[in-house]
């Protein structure tokens, strides 16, 4: 029996962010799981693995030839938030950004050999052509890669009729000053808005 649950915690650690430690909770958790449970999770993981592809016109992940927010019909199609991978689009969801999205699978790292023709930047430069796109919404990750990326979307777009603009970053609110980096600081400064 060792042997099994071995063979299931060495899985686990695959994921990211799971370490020896939480995979042994979480093998033993499954072992305790009543049965339809656990088959339950399992059968979800082969269900994604087996239908989940990219949609054709945003590369979000989807079970269709075009993802859920992609046929919505009543989505501003004016608008395109640009994120680095399909988990960033359940975040911005939250706060019900009407808009159409743009994952780039990515971000831009020449040092790691991630080039724009590794990603899906051609795609998007398509899509702004092709359409009534206003605004494109840059909301890459606030760090050198992301910032890297937003730079070369801005230049990228800037001889198109459209607005590019990026997400503000700095102070998370219930913060307080004193505590705050100077990058941070920084940013939130650079993002300041008249009241």
């Amino acid at each position: 029996m060792q042997g099994i649950i071995e063979d299931l915690v060495n899985e686990l650690t695959r994921l990211p962010g799971i370490g020896r430690k939480t995979a042994q909770r979480l093998a033993f958790f499954i072992l305790s799981m009543p049965e339809g449970d656990a088959l339950s999770l399992a059968s979800a993981i082969e269900r994604v693995r087996r239908n989940a592809r990219f949609c054709r016109q945003c590369f979000n992940i989807s079970e269709n030839d075009l993802c859920g927010i992609c046929s919505d019909a009543s989505r501003n199609t004016g608008r395109i938030c640009v994120v680095e991978e399909p988990s960033n689009i359940i975040v911005l969801e939250r706060v019900k950004l009407n808009c159409l999205y743009h994952v780039l699978l990515g971000a831009l790292s020449p040092l790691d050999g991630i080039t724009p023709d590794k990603l899906k930047m051609r795609e998007l430069v398509e899509r702004v052509k092709g359409g009534n796109v206003q605004e494109v919404i840059i909301a890459t990750n606030p760090n050198t890669k992301g910032e890297l990326t937003a730079q070369y979307i801005k230049e990228v777009l800037s001889s198109m009729p459209v607005k590019v603009t990026r997400i503000a970053y700095g102070l998370p609110m219930g913060s307080d000053i004193e505590f705050a980096d100077e990058v941070t600081l920084g940013k939130a400064l650079e993002g300041r808005r008249e009241l």
